[in-house]
């Protein structure tokens, strides 16, 4: 019998260590030198394309955006180093989100494999790509918490869960920025948006949020702070206003959270214009008090909207922002320049080879693709066997090589992009026929015109394996949907091949939780994959055929209905929480009296349930989960509970289960949630084998931020459940002292 066993720290060790004093010496040294204009000059970041030669020699500019031409990096470079009085190097920006050429599964679909390996290793490779050509720097990860489906650019994050977030986030910035930022493979992560822009009122980007204080603390800040633990070089401020306050001119988030609070030493950027944003959101009059707002918030660095510039050699003339807090931005930009090793080596070697879709990168993206699959039904038509001789292939995204790669791709190329059609035919063309028909030209198209030569390869085919969803453009920033099923004539589609009754596998490929109902019905298996990137292909034919047993777990709710929405199963449980009762619209008779028909929380029309629960996720094998026990039934602050329980895989294929542990915390100073993930395990076993899973938990993962607005693991009772999704049923109890 194999054991695992999973050690929740409390914090997550720091990737790197403190900058040498000497370095800060150097920095001090160079501030000394600098004159007011030139220390402005490198808060200052603007994109590729404007005249930049004349600003960058005068020592006017910081950062560069958006070049991707190791040339003309290097020119620029030139001139910075050999040009400008000081010759202090720029630093060069890119959004490198889930690859720079090779592409991987969108964050989201990485968050489903449940597998911070996956989530290090796609940030290593799109780290090594890009610094091939210069880049230094990427805006990611992002670590907005997102409990709403509306909004589409919940694709770039990593679900509705903190605790999921922290270690796939943490796991990220490893992964770009390796153990050295002055490594040829390594660029500076910058985790975003801070703080909360995963919340804005009906899932519309760049809105409102309200969320209270101890929310923010206890779900939408942790990610971040788990984030600036594992070593993060630079943070990007968000949009949205929290109550009122934009966060780029935030003084509670900037200062007193990650300054004072988390020690954060690297520097901080605005999104793209949001210094400007506080005029518009009414915070600031003109350009120039947000320039002030800004600088004196903790804004380092602003993102091409000029005001700095402009605007803060007027302001400290004034008074009104003083020089130290100028020397305190730039000192936190020029320590990331030389712990990039930018003051040692600012070129780039263009002798070097292309490290672009490397073998082993494009292995990497496959495993990513294969293990952030979601198996949501199978009546055992999965995997396909022997018996299977025709495949009718159908659906708009079945061979959509641009569409595939997803949300915020610069840089990839849709001609390496392998599709499904193109995995089938290559990898199992000769073991069985493909009749590929699109049936739907796009995912919008409402044309139904396509529809009947799609129904004819069914009905000549031995099964039909329709692969739908929404193209890339529909997810992603400023990409909100009201309605989130699947458009054009698709679900026309599903339904008429439904009716030829040939086994019917549907896939999805989506940048978001969709509303899937019917479709689901009509399948006799379905698979979400999200969009799965250069290799989807590969792994979606390798999971349909066996060769790959699925094994990723939703990191989002999946909802039953548009109008469930927001849904999450980290909620409080509430004064009327819903107790299994339910009596749905068309149970109320005619002229009933007025009652509360069983005082609790749901839907009339909808009921209380979601489609999928957080966590959910089968397997072409099936699990056991048995004996699930403590090793202590009271805890005292600073010590650790271990939770074992047995694993036994009782299907018929080798397999991966990922293993979860949630926690109640059944009385709180607030209102606690229901159930929170405090640890998760993907165990591999063979048909029959059996496996003990430990997960270790302290106390300090029981901490919470209570009614003093404190940290701390309050006394009492818990609740624990280890199993496949966050439904789990094996249930122990224990108290903390």
């Amino acid at each position: 019998m194999k054991k695992y066993c999973l050690i929740l720290a409390a914090s997550l060790p720091l990737l790197l260590g403190a900058q040498p004093q000497q370095d800060e010496q150097k920095i001090n040294d160079l501030l000394a030198k600098m004159t007011l204009e030139e220390k402005i000059g490198q808060m200052n970041q603007l994109s590729y394309g404007d005249k930049l030669d004349d600003g960058i020699k005068a020592g006017q500019i910081g950062s560069i955006l958006n070049i991707v031409d190791p040339a003309e990096v290097n020119r620029l470079q030139a001139i910075a180093v050999k040009e400008s009085r000081l010759g202090i190097p720029l630093i060069i920006g890119r959004d490198v989100i889930h690859g720079f050429k090779t592409i991987f599964p969108i964050p989201i679909g990485q968050a489903a494999s449940f597998n911070p390996e996956v989530a290090e290793e796609s940030a290593a490779v799109a780290a090594a790509e890009a610094r091939s050509v210069g880049i230094h720097w990427t805006f990611a990860p992002m670590l907005d918490i997102s409990r709403d489906p509306r909004w589409g650019r919940l694709a770039e994050g990593l679900g509705e869960d903190p605790y999921l977030a922290s270690v796939l986030g943490s796991a990220m910035v490893r992964g770009f920025q390796g153990k050295n930022l002055s490594d040829s493979t390594s660029v500076a992560a910058c985790i975003k948006h801070f703080a909360g822009y995963g919340a804005a009122e009906g899932g519309r980007d760049y809105n409102s949020t309200n969320i209270p204080p101890h929310l923010m603390r206890n779900v939408y800040l942790e990610p971040f702070k788990a984030a600036v633990e594992a070593g993060a070089a630079t943070l990007m401020t968000s949009f949205n206003e929290n109550d009122g306050i934009p966060s780029s001119g935030n003084t509670f988030l900037l200062k007193t959270v990650l300054r004072n609070e988390w020690k954060f030493d690297g520097f901080v950027v605005s999104d793209w214009g949001s210094v400007n944003g506080l005029v518009t959101h009414g915070f600031c009059a003109d350009q120039k008090e947000a320039a002030m707002k800004a600088t004196n918030a903790g804004l380092d660095m602003e993102m091409v909207s000029r005001a700095y510039i402009r605007h803060l050699p007027d302001l400290v003339k004034e008074r009104k922002v003083s020089e130290q807090t100028i020397d305190e931005a730039v000192r936190n930009i020029l320590r990331i320049k030389f712990r990039l090793g930018l003051f040692d080596n600012p070129y780039v070697d263009v002798s070097k080879p292309s490290v672009f879709y490397a073998d082993k990168h494009l292995q990497a993206a496959q495993k990513a693709a294969g293990q952030s699959v979601v198996l949501l039904k199978n009546n055992g038509i999965l995997p396909l066997g022997n018996m299977v001789k025709t495949v009718a292939l159908v659906g708009p995204m079945a061979d959509a090589p641009h569409d595939q790669l997803g949300t915020w791709i610069f840089d990839g190329d849709k001609t390496r992009t392998i599709t499904p059609l193109a995995a089938l035919q290559q990898q199992y063309g000769k073991q069985v026929k493909i009749i590929h028909e699109k049936g739907v030209a796009y995912s919008r198209d409402k044309s139904a015109s396509g529809i009947p030569a799609a129904v004819k390869a069914a009905q000549s085919a031995d099964v039909v394996v329709a692969v739908v969803g929404e193209e890339a453009i529909l997810s992603g920033e400023a990409h909100s949907l009201a309605e989130w099923e699947l458009k054009g004539a698709q679900k026309q589609l599903i339904a008429e091949l439904k009716k030829v009754g040939k086994p019917l596998v549907v896939i999805v490929m989506a940048g978001r939780p969709l509303t899937i109902q019917q479709e689901l019905n009509a399948a006799d298996a379905m698979l979400y994959s999200f969009h799965p990137g250069t290799m989807g292909g590969s792994a979606l034919a390798d999971i349909l055929f066996g060769k790959v047993v699925p094994s990723g777990k939703l990191p989002m709710t999946f909802p039953r209905e548009n109008g469930q929405v927001p849904m999450y199963y980290n909620h409080n449980h509430t004064s009327h929480a819903f107790r299994g009762n339910e009596k749905m619209i068309d149970d109320i008779p005619l002229e009933a009296v007025q009652t509360s028909l069983g005082n609790s929380s749901y839907y009339l029309d909808a009921g209380a349930s979601p489609l999928f629960p957080f966590g959910f996720g089968l397997s072409y094998s099936t699990f056991e989960y048995s004996d699930l026990r403590l090793d202590k039934a009271t805890l005292k602050q600073g010590e650790t509970v271990t939770a074992t329980v047995t694993l036994k895989n009782t299907g018929k294929h080798e397999a991966t289960e990922v293993a979860q542990l949630y926690v109640r915390d059944l009385t709180g100073s607030i209102a606690r949630p229901v159930k929170e993930l405090k640890g998760f395990r993907r165990v591999s076993l063979k048909a029959g084998e059996s496996t003990e899973v430990s997960f270790a938990l302290h106390t300090d993962d029981l901490a919470f931020y209570g009614i003093d607005m404190k940290k701390a693991a309050e006394p009492g009772a818990f609740k624990l459940w280890v199993g496949g999704d966050s439904n789990a049923k094996l249930e122990v109890e224990f108290d903390l002292q």
